[in-house]
């Protein structure tokens, strides 16, 4: 079933992310993120985004990777 307005909702939704995001690394690694879906022509979503995240936080090599990635998951399934 669709819903009207889903866009609206997803765009505010990923505007709602980047503003909890509060230091600058963390904007700048959802940026990235942002950058190589567009990129590879795929949907700006919630879930692209937590997908995205996700295969980074298993290729995390430190401490400090995983816990910023962490962070970052954790931050998509706040409202």
């Amino acid at each position: 079933m669709h819903r009207y307005g889903s866009r609206s909702d997803s765009a505010s939704d990923i505007s709602r992310y980047f503003s909890k995001a509060v230091n600058l690394s963390q904007q700048e690694t959802l940026g990235e993120v942002v950058v190589e879906l567009l990129r590879e022509g795929k949907r700006l979503s919630r879930r692209a985004i937590c997908a995205k995240l996700m295969y980074r936080l298993e290729m995390a090599c430190t401490p400090e990777q995983d816990a910023h990635y962490r962070e970052l998951v954790g931050m998509m399934f706040q409202r």
